[in-house]
């Protein structure tokens, strides 16, 4: 499989997986609520996470811990940010495609569970996806 047709399982996973926690819990708890349960179904898919991963920021070659956190990484190539907001602006999916940047990886979901039905609070975010009409801020 290649690249592009790996990173949209992935994120059709996560997504689906992501529907299914919102389905059982519906809205209103905490981000950590959410991200606890998603890694659960995540890892029940046999797909392997990691939370609150450590993001340093590359200033003039120099390594700085500036505290920031990724919520999730899934099989080391995409971030999945997770938001419990009244509604998702653009200053998150600027954050997470600085994520992107800074981490290395072509593909984010923001995932805002603070919505009556989860598709309104996904947004797929692309950095410099090759060959794809998708653009950085695409929504699913």
């Amino acid at each position: 499989m290649d690249q592009k047709n790996r990173l949209n399982a992935i994120t059709e996973q996560v997504i689906g997986a992501a529907i299914e926690v919102h389905r059982v819990l519906g809205p209103g708890l905490l981000e950590s609520a959410y991200r606890t349960c998603l890694v659960f179904e995540l890892r029940e898919r046999r797909l392997r996470v990691e939370e609150e991963r450590s993001l340093p920021v590359v200033y003039k070659s120099v390594k700085l811990d500036c505290g920031y956190r990724l919520d999730l990484v899934v099989e080391n190539l995409v971030i999945v940010e997770i938001k419990a907001v009244e509604r998702l602006n653009s200053v998150h999916e600027a954050q997470l495609l600085s994520y992107l940047r800074l981490y290395g990886c072509r593909v984010g979901l923001l995932i805002n569970f603070h919505v009556s039905m989860l598709k309104q609070g996904i947004r797929r975010i692309v950095n410099d996806f090759p060959d794809s009409a998708i653009s950085a801020n695409s929504a699913v």
